[in-house]
């Protein structure tokens, strides 16, 4: 495998965010057609969605797929010998059926929902894509192709490793002329690390597929005209005619959208701005083909190209939403997935990884990062990422107040750690998560007045969260009064919000108009300290930050919090996030009906994590979930339905301890191979109902809350 270059995780959050602002830009006219565009929009040079009338920053399948499939790598623990099944496995992890990442148009309509259904049926990856079984038509729609950028950017100058990958993930739900598709448009993204001319790239990835085959003809074809139109409408009426929708079945296949990409790249040549202008005014699959063609001309010209032309990144600010499963990893942005990315791509070259300043969450050590940070108020304050300011890294966050923060008045800088109440009600695909910070956790951070301010500043830590009817609450750390170019370190356990999610945190500067503070990192550790459960003060976004993965799951009758109820199978509720480690859960359930019943720790998925479950039989079991269920161990408990009983599972190290009305059940350790070693908790019924009072996450040495629902 090819050495990752020394700019590697710069021109990875370079792919990452031509992917978000290619979607972005192609998300308000998807499924559009080039005249209608050209009628009604004229060239588009820019972000429509004001002028449409809809939000910027959406969940879309094709950023939630391509950062979720990937996670099948680091799961598998198979590195570069990952296999199809394992990504089908890690589609049955991750995805919230009828919910989240897909469009979930039903068997033989949606191609990912009916791969989907095989390989919840028992069908494995590849057979579950496989033409023979679902008909080549339904085989060779674009989706393949929409997913595969995450796969070339762990394969950086390694056209045939990144072809190779995104093929054998293709091969989930797709065959034929959209694996073909997938391969290339991977290839010649790996390959963009280190080649920035378009034909090179393309004359390197053709060998990678079949000289017979559609794809090929087509990547012939459009470089030809290219080469003899000089213009790109007059080349894309040739695609039209050739390979458009209308020789194609399906309701949106690969063939006639692959073609764009090329029209795209050939004629943007290294114009970030002009191949996106050109694919998403050619029409059809918008938002696939500008997230590709963005990805794609990312990494070849690297943030100099993005910021060479209008200011693509202000309005997006680095945000992303990944619904899955993983609640705790929805609400994201461009610098950690581009970590994580280039993380997997070092260990996979025989590398570390190189988490900048210690692992911090928010560490701005690329150049133009914000990581979701934004001003208030607007027009009063204004986030930048500048060089220094930093003792761990090379650049920090800037947050100017102008000169409408005078006295009494303060401005602050906060990106979001979790979705706001509009995020349930945008429309499209599904959004499901949890927050990510937690009263109990420690915030960290470190921040620098600047040395031209005209006077001390007053800085703190603040944090909101959703108190009385949903409304935003602040609550700060101490506040330090900083004179001119003095740097402060603080540290500040988050106060309970009486079960409220949190919405966002960030820093408060109040002091002379005109003046900064530079932020170089703020993260946090530990476990939680939280009672989640029916907040006294209402709203409903308490319900919300559950991943709700059951057939009903809403507020209980009093005294419980919840109720869940699962048709066939095992339904579960999560919140929390992977970082969780060493903690204790503990909660009353009572089982109204049942095939098995409890709550679970460390959750890494729908088929990942530790269960204490109450069983028919009077019987109670604890288990861990990796793809399939494994017994820890099983004991007489006579319990009987409708009686609450209050379970608790403590996790620390290999050590798993659960116990049932203060008496412990099980006491084992974990020393297998398929060890979890950290995630959320959740909530679990298997074909029943149940009603589960508030769960308490403490640390793992803390005491137990009192027994009352």
């Amino acid at each position: 495998m090819a050495v990752p270059p020394p700019d590697y995780e710069e021109r990875v959050y370079a792919g990452v965010l031509g992917k978000l602002i290619g979607v972005y830009l192609g998300r308000p006219i998807e499924g559009w057609t080039h005249e209608r565009i050209e009628a009604e929009l004229g060239d588009i040079s820019y972000y429509v969605h004001d002028r449409l009338g809809v939000p910027l920053v959406v969940a879309d399948d094709d950023i939630s797929g391509t950062f979720t499939f990937l996670r099948a790598l680091p799961d598998s623990g198979r590195g570069r010998n990952v296999t199809p099944a394992d990504i089908g496995r890690a589609w049955l992890n991750y995805l919230v059926e009828n919910r989240t990442v897909l469009w979930w148009g039903g068997m033989g309509n949606a191609t990912e929902h009916t791969a989907y259904l095989r390989l919840k049926n028992g069908v494995p990856a590849p057979e579950s894509g496989l033409a023979g079984r679902n008909g080549t038509v339904l085989s060779e729609q674009i989706g393949a192709q929409i997913f595969i950028d995450g796969w070339a950017m762990v394969a950086p100058g390694d056209p045939e490793l990144a072809a190779d990958l995104a093929g054998r993930a293709a091969r989930v739900s797709h065959d034929g002329e959209a694996v073909h598709a997938a391969r290339v448009v991977a290839a010649m993204e790996a390959l963009a690390f280190v080649e920035r001319r378009v034909e090179r790239l393309q004359d390197a990835v053709v060998r990678l597929i079949p000289p017979d085959s559609v794809v090929f003809r087509l990547i012939s074809d459009v470089r030809g005209w290219h080469a003899g139109d000089g213009d790109w409408r007059r080349s894309r009426r040739r695609i039209a005619e050739r390979y458009g929708y209308d020789r194609f079945g399906g309701n949106c296949h690969v063939v006639p959208n692959h073609a764009l990409i090329h029209l795209a790249i050939l004629y943007g040549g290294t114009d970030f701005q002009q191949a996106l202008a050109i694919v998403n005014g050619s029409g059809w699959d918008t938002d696939c083909n500008s997230g590709n063609v963005g990805c794609l001309m990312g990494i070849k010209e690297g943030l100099a190209g993005i910021d060479a032309g209008p200011d693509w990144r202000g309005p997006v600010a680095d945000r992303l939403l990944l619904p899955t499963a993983d609640g705790g990893r929805c609400v994201t942005d461009a610098v950690a997935e581009a970590g994580r990315v280039a993380g997997i791509g070092r260990t996979l070259a025989g590398q570390a990884p190189r988490p900048p300043k210690g692992g911090a969450r928010f560490h701005f050590d690329l150049p133009g990062a914000v990581q979701g940070f934004r001003p208030e108020p607007p027009g009063g304050a204004a986030v930048e990422n500048g060089d220094g300011h930093s003792r761990l890294g090379r650049r920090s966050l800037t947050l100017r107040f102008g000169p409408q923060v005078g006295p009494g008045a303060a401005a602050r800088a906060a990106t979001p750690t979790f979705l706001p109440a509009d995020a349930f009600r945008s429309g499209g695909y599904g959004v499901a998560g949890s927050p990510t910070l937690y009263a109990g956790q420690v915030v960290r951070a470190a921040f620098e007045a600047d040395a031209a301010n005209a006077g001390p500043v007053r800085c703190r830590v603040v944090a909101r969260h959703h108190g009385a009817d949903d409304r935003l609450t602040p609550v700060g750390g101490p506040e330090v009064e900083l004179p001119p170019g003095a740097r402060h370190e603080t540290e500040w356990p988050v106060p309970d919000s009486g079960g409220s999610p949190i919405a966002d945190v960030g820093i408060e500067v109040a002091g002379p108009a005109g003046g900064a503070v530079h932020l170089d990192f703020l993260t946090w550790d530990g476990p939680p300290d939280v009672t989640l459960g029916r907040p006294a003060q209402g709203g409903s976004l308490w319900l919300r930050a559950w991943v709700q993965a059951a057939d009903r799951f809403a507020p209980g009758p009093a005294p419980y919090a919840y109720r869940i109820i699962q048709n066939e199978g095992a339904g579960l509720a999560i919140q929390g996030t992977r970082e969780w480690t060493d903690y204790r859960v503990e909660a009353e359930v009572a089982v109204r009906l049942a095939a098995s019943a409890g709550i679970a720790a460390r959750v890494q998925g729908l088929r990942r994590y530790y269960a204490l479950l109450l069983v028919p039989g009077g019987r109670a079991r604890l288990v861990r979930v990796f793809d399939t269920p494994e017994v820890l161990g099983e004991a007489a408990f006579p319990w009987v339905p409708d009686r609450p009983y209050r379970l608790a599972l403590r996790a620390v190290g290999r050590g798993i301890r659960a116990g049932i009305d203060g008496r412990d059940v099980f006491d084992v350790t974990d020393a297998d191979g398929r060890f979890l070693d950290g995630g959320a908790v959740a909530l679990v019924c298997e074909e029943g109902c149940i009603d589960v009072g508030p769960v308490a996450v403490r640390p793992a040495g803390a005491a137990a809350p009192p027994a009352e629902p």
